[in-house]
């Protein structure tokens, strides 16, 4: 056999080893994060994300936003002209979503909450979670403050960022915006209490640019209770 086909032979048999090597490195899936994981669409220009709707416990004690490969054009006109569509997934493992992993999940889409009376439009529809852009457990938080922290957050935008509100203990809020940034704009500021009103929260970034309100939810983190 010819010495360049045997060095072709080694480099993949090389390969597919150093491959099957990492992906036994990985802990298997814990199967207490296994469940129905609904998440909230929101879109700004043609970009489209996904974000876990969390709660305090397990097996939803993550946030977690991901950018979408959108090819469905009446997905994306849904979110776009609408002010609050979520998605209810079939069963899966959230522990896939932490990793970073690349999803495609079947799902109902709704208008509205899909646990608060929201309106069913598209059932089976196939979600394709394509970049996780953000990770955060909710296992040890701070004490519920008046002091507030985002995380900006890039994605393929020249100036935008996500703003991203890291949720305290209880009573607490989920607040993700979309900022052109072009000044000086703060990750840390104080507000009137531990659930500001969304309105207080945008004038405290009135320096930071063009502001566009993604989401805003306080129910879910008003005490430890969940749905």
């Amino acid at each position: 056999m010819p010495q360049m086909t045997l060095a072709i032979l080694f480099l993949i048999f090389t390969s597919i080893a150093f491959a099957e090597d990492e992906a036994e490195q990985l802990p298997p899936l814990d199967p207490a994060y296994e469940g129905i994981h609904g998440m909230v669409l929101m879109n700004k220009n043609s970009t489209i994300f996904a974000s876990h709707m969390p709660l305090f416990q397990k097996p939803h004690d993550y946030q977690i936003v991901y950018k979408l490969s959108v090819k469905d054009v009446n997905l994306a006109q849904l979110v776009k002209h609408n002010e609050l569509v979520t998605i209810k997934p079939e069963k899966f493992n959230l522990q896939r979503m932490i990793r970073g992993e690349k999803l495609v999940l079947k799902a109902d889409v709704y208008t509205g909450h899909f646990e608060r009376d929201g309106d069913l439009v598209y059932e089976g529809m196939m979600i394709e979670l394509d970049e996780q852009l953000f990770v955060r457990p909710l296992t040890e938080l701070s004490a519920a403050s008046n002091i507030q922290e985002y995380s900006a957050v890039p994605y393929n935008s020249k100036s935008g960022r996500l703003y991203i509100h890291h949720i305290q203990q209880a009573p607490s809020y989920d607040h993700i915006l979309h900022v052109d940034i072009e000044a000086s704009c703060p990750t840390k500021f104080a507000t009137s209490s531990s659930v500001a009103k969304e309105n207080e929260i945008l004038y405290k970034l009135i320096n930071c640019g063009t502001m566009k309100p993604l989401y805003y939810e306080t129910q879910d983190f008003a005490g430890r209770a969940g749905h």
